[in-house]
């Protein structure tokens, strides 16, 4: 693993807004940046990043099952008691996951650590499927990488598939925050897939799902949403005022409601919990457990739900190197050991492994000059070579 500083293509602003690609650019600093990729070689993607990235996959459909047939795991997870029964109907009908992302600290020779998983709401989807694979075909064609180059990246052609394994003869709506630039873009990606996929779709603001006189949910034309993806969390959607009607209404959801398990930070203690030092892994504990003592004064403090790092807290030696405000903890927190990100050229990457149908089919590289906050707000492309 490498990161190799490169030419920039002289069009690529206009290239990104040709194809949507608006936010690009966020609060005036760059969010794509191709100034620099990360070369890795075969051996690394398949060994190191995608066979790990299919094993953790499996672990955490284990812990989902365990926690469907054991309300306990569902308490120290916080989530909703009323609300049980829709994870666990989800789960046993096999309800549909279209893609998640596992974020992993690699360093290109140590094994890739698991930091969390963006199971319900992963965004970056579009940077990783399309413009990424543009940005490498073009590369290629101008003599900025090498001919030979190639990308682990079947990402928009595996949507679409499981847009046509899934999505069958129904009618597709796709919601979530149409005012969030990044959001709006994201939906209207997925919404492109499954159109390219055979589907009928509407894409709309998750504020303007209503709820008819019969119990279902509708959109503004009084159509029944029957299948609908969200780009909305299942925590929000259980305090929402429509969340008392989910049990009840007959829309398939995707991502699925048993989802809800993996999009809780208290599965990564789970996950120590069941497969204890698995070389993925980290040790994680939830606060509340004597053994978080085990991790002695370096740690992260992350609350059962949060986006975006809020409310989470880094401490090393005792001594606290970040803490992010937000609206997060109430719930309570867990403790997972303090990794630190490697450096690449003094810039600190993080790996999104890229699921689809629960199939390892891409990466993405976001990188930060601070190895502390970690924010990871740069969308840096890479290639095979």
């Amino acid at each position: 693993m490498q990161r190799i500083p490169c030419p920039e293509r002289d069009d690529w602003r206009a290239t990104a807004e040709s194809v949507g690609f608006t936010f690009h650019t966020i609060g005036g600093e760059r969010y794509w940046d191709e100034r620099a990729y990360y070369a890795f070689t075969l051996n690394e993607i398949e060994r190191r990043i995608e066979a790990p990235t299919g094993e953790i996959e499996a672990m955490c459909l284990e812990v989902v099952g365990r926690a469907i047939n054991d309300e306990k795991y569902l308490r120290r997870l916080k989530i909703p008691e009323a609300f049980w029964p829709l994870l666990s109907e989800s789960w046993r009908r096999r309800d549909a996951s279209l893609y998640g992302r596992l974020d992993l600290s690699y360093d290109g020779w140590s094994p890739a650590k698991l930091l969390e998983y963006n199971a319900d709401t992963p965004t970056s989807i579009f940077e990783a499927a399309v413009f990424q694979w543009t940005w490498l075909e073009q590369a290629m064609e101008r003599n900025i990488i090498p001919k030979r180059a190639d990308q682990f990246n079947s990402i928009h052609e595996r949507l679409i598939d499981a847009w046509k394994k899934h999505g069958s003869a129904k009618h597709l709506h796709l919601t979530g925050m149409t005012d969030n630039a990044e959001d709006a873009g994201t939906l209207a990606y997925l919404q492109d897939t499954a159109v390219q996929a055979g589907l009928k779709t509407t894409l709309m603001d998750i504020k303007d799902v209503g709820l008819g006189g019969d119990g279902r949910f509708v959109d503004l034309d009084e159509r029944a949403i029957e299948l609908a993806f969200k780009l909305y969390p299942w925590e929000w959607m259980f305090q929402d005022a429509f969340g008392v009607k989910l049990s009840s209404a007959p829309t398939r959801w995707i991502e699925p409601p048993w989802k809800a398990i993996l999009s809780n930070k208290g599965v990564l203690p789970l996950l120590w919990e069941m497969f204890p030092k698995h070389p993925n892994l980290l040790p994680a504990y939830f606060e509340d457990d004597p053994k978080a003592a085990m991790l002695g004064s370096s740690f992260v403090r992350k609350p059962l739900y949060s986006r975006e790092g809020a409310n989470v807290t880094l401490v090393s030696a005792g001594s606290t190197l970040m803490e992010q405000q937000g609206p997060y903890g109430a719930e309570g927190f867990i403790l997972q050991a303090f990794a630190s990100l490697p450096s690449f050229s003094d810039q600190y990457a993080v790996l999104g492994s890229w699921l689809v149908d629960h199939t390892p089919c891409g990466l993405s590289v976001r990188e930060d000059e601070n190895p502390i906050t970690g924010n990871t707000s740069r969308f840096v492309p890479h290639a095979i070579l």
